[in-house]
């Protein structure tokens, strides 16, 4: 039989199909091969950041660790947890539900995290002091030990509960979120750390003037913060202080109800722990607030003392004036004698007044009036 050359079958050239599907096969096992190496080393970096921190006194364990995520992700899961900070004073021991941890392959100095509570706190073998509880809690890390660049953490529905059955909370937010992030080229020669925090539908019982709703957002810029080594607080602070740290206030925001307060200034530790600087303070409707910084008691010269001591003072050098003040009069009488402290301006739309907060070594004033005191830092 003959064949025209055009039909006749050729050879050689089958390669050219499997070529595509060899070179895939190749970079599949390219991957296979660099994401078990790097889920290696993750492990590897995660007991030797265990030793590390065991070795100053801080231990991290897992009930149960394991490392998933293939084929784009590392995924480090860490079930019981529990910390043992024995270089605190006093020591403290927190346990949490879990921990997940995630990476992407491509992206080793992005990390995202999520916490499963409830989380305690307590001195170690004792009942716990702290409880905290969330509906969901993230956060996230960008940058290594060396250069750290920024981190933040989103919370959900955040209660903190003390010791005390049956008390309020100590903190009880809808939503919260903290955010930091060291300025670029800053680090670490003159460090300076933008700071971001924002409270939602919040109450505390810590105060009966924190008991109703209120929304909080400050805007910060922390100076002086030479490293991120976990230490205790007091030793922080101090460390702090000696590197001439200071914290700078851009904006702060307080809203309550119709009660609105916004504060900036530049405040420090003095060599002994107390506190130093100024807040400009803005507040509009604050007469709202008296009756709650009262504590809920009844009488104008009540509201007149615990107001404030400057309107305490009015009342010792006028006997007898605050009893002959209708009780409905009081709090315009009070908002009126802070406003008489500052000069008058308008906050969003609303009427109110700015007023100083001087702290020196401690020792609080508004404008010539003495508060009282501060405790020391350390």
């Amino acid at each position: 039989m003959t064949y025209h050359a055009e039909l006749a079958p050729r050879r050689g050239r089958s390669w050219l199909i499997a070529t595509p599907l060899i070179v895939v096969l190749a970079l599949a096992a390219a991957w296979s091969a660099l994401w078990f190496y790097a889920s290696g080393e993750a492990e590897t970096r995660i007991n030797a950041w265990q030793a590390q921190q065991a070795a100053a006194g801080r231990t991290f364990t897992c009930g149960n660790q394991a490392v998933g995520g293939f084929p784009f992700r590392i995924e480090v899961r860490c079930t019981t947890v529990n910390v043992e900070l024995k270089d605190a004073r006093p020591a403290i021991a927190i346990k949490l539900n879990e921990i997940l941890v995630v990476s992407q392959v491509w992206q080793p100095t992005m990390l995202i995290a999520e916490f499963t509570g409830p989380l305690t706190a307590s001195d170690p073998g004792q009942p716990p002091y702290l409880t905290a509880g969330w509906t969901l809690a993230q956060a996230s890390v960008r940058g290594t030990p060396s250069t750290p660049e920024r981190a933040s953490i989103a919370i959900d529905n955040l209660k903190l509960d003390g010791a005390i059955p049956g008390a309020p909370p100590l903190l009880d937010a809808r939503h919260a979120e903290f955010h930091a992030r060291v300025q670029f080229g800053s680090w670490p020669q003159n460090p300076a750390i933008d700071l971001v925090t924002k409270l939602v539908g919040a109450t505390s019982g810590i105060h009966p003037l924190a008991g109703q709703p209120f929304d909080a957002d400050i805007l910060a810029v922390l100076h002086g913060m030479k490293d991120f080594v976990m230490k205790p607080l007091p030793v922080r602070l101090r460390e702090w202080q000696v590197a001439g740290g200071r914290l700078e206030i851009q904006n702060a925001r307080l809203a309550q109800g119709d009660a609105l307060a916004t504060a900036t200034g530049l405040l420090a530790l003095t060599q002994r722990g107390g506190l130093d600087g100024t807040l400009q303070l803005n507040a509009a409707n604050i007469e709202k607030l008296l009756p709650t910084l009262t504590g809920g008691k009844a009488g104008p010269a009540m509201a007149l003392d615990r107001a404030a001591p400057a309107l305490n003072a009015i009342d010792r050098a006028i006997p007898g004036l605050s009893a002959r003040i209708a009780p409905q009069q009081q709090q315009a009488l009070s908002a009126g004698l802070l406003g008489l402290l500052g000069k008058p301006i308008e906050i969003e739309g609303k009427r109110g007044a700015s007023l100083t907060v001087k702290f020196s070594d401690g020792n609080a004033s508004l404008g010539p009036i003495p508060l009282g005191q501060v405790p020391p830092a350390f």
